[in-house]
């Protein structure tokens, strides 16, 4: 991007959102050298920001006129869409050659959407939904999936460089967002596999610990089982990715699967036993929570440590 640099010291960040992974991301970029300003509809959950040295804005439009760079990670496309094209979004304040980079998992069509305001207004847009989780974030080796312009995606490399590990360029507008349905994809299947796995070994009377161990190296092995293998066994149902924001997902896929004149049965499954979680009271809790809806399923009482 010609006559702009990205570097710690000289661009002045915004990060809208500062929930479970948000405040992570954030705090790397600013353990990097880069003053951040921040906003969130709740204050409180911006607190350990503050205390780090992050300024507060009341509005993303009052952070985005303090901004060179603003980031977002948000809960829903409605979300999105209030907090980078409201009346007090942040297009509304930022300047022309201010780039707005979206990181929540959202619509395609609302980043293309997004990217065309913003052309209008002089400013870039770049999609750039992240994989891995609460404890990805923590440790800076989230996945990052991007749909924008090249040289604009270049010259955030040192933003992303600071949050992920595998860090993609996979195309225009919206791009990003298509992979990450990929990846929610490929996720919600697995997420099954692994409760109705846990679930026989338990019906069988099995040590669920040595189970794993016995099975997480070889060919059955994945992220989910290796990481929320252990959580579900330790009855520890907290987020690292809510299911409400899952359901989300799967819904978002599913529609861009009936456009595309796609059908795939095994992410409806997935989304109506994710739906049950939910009529559970469990939408707040990880997506590996499903396992509390299959015990449920088969009449098989919780059991805790």
């Amino acid at each position: 991007m010609a006559g702009i640099e990205i570097a710690p010291g000289k661009t002045r960040i915004g990060w809208i959102g500062t929930g479970v992974m948000g405040s992570s991301m954030c705090g790397h970029l600013m353990k990097q050298g880069f003053q951040a300003t921040v906003y969130n509809r709740s204050r409180e959950k911006a607190q350990g920001l503050l205390n780090q040295g992050a300024v507060w804005a009341d509005t993303p439009k009052q952070l985005a006129a303090q901004s060179d760079v603003v980031f977002s990670i948000v809960g829903f496309p409605r979300d999105v869409r209030e907090v980078l094209l409201g009346a007090d979004g942040a297009l509304a304040g930022a300047r022309a050659g201010a780039i707005l980079v979206d990181m929540t998992t959202s619509e395609p069509s609302l980043a293309v959407e997004i990217h065309a305001a913003a052309a209008a207004r002089g400013v870039h847009s770049v999609d750039a939904p992240v994989s891995g989780g609460d404890i990805g974030a923590r440790e800076a080796r989230l996945s990052i999936m991007i749909g924008g312009d090249s040289a604009v995606v270049a010259a955030l490399r040192p933003c992303f460089e600071a949050m992920g590990k595998t860090i993609v360029h996979q195309g225009g507008p919206g791009a990003g967002q298509h992979t990450k349905m990929v990846n929610q994809t490929l996720i919600a299947a697995g997420m099954i596999s692994v409760c109705e796995a846990l679930l026989y070994a338990k019906k069988a009377g099995l040590n669920l610990e040595t189970v794993l161990q016995s099975v997480t190296p070889g060919a059955a092995g994945s992220w989910s089982l290796s990481n929320l293998g252990p959580r579900i066994i330790a009855r520890n149902f907290e987020p690292g990715f809510f299911v409400e924001h899952f359901i989300k997902d799967m819904g978002i896929a599913l529609a861009e699967a009936e456009r595309m004149n796609l059908c795939l049965p095994g992410l409806a499954l997935a989304k109506q036993l994710y739906e049950a979680v939910r009529a559970q009271g469990l939408a707040r809790k990880g997506t590996h929570a499903l396992m509390l809806a299959l015990e449920h399923l088969n009449n098989i009482p919780a059991s805790h440590p």
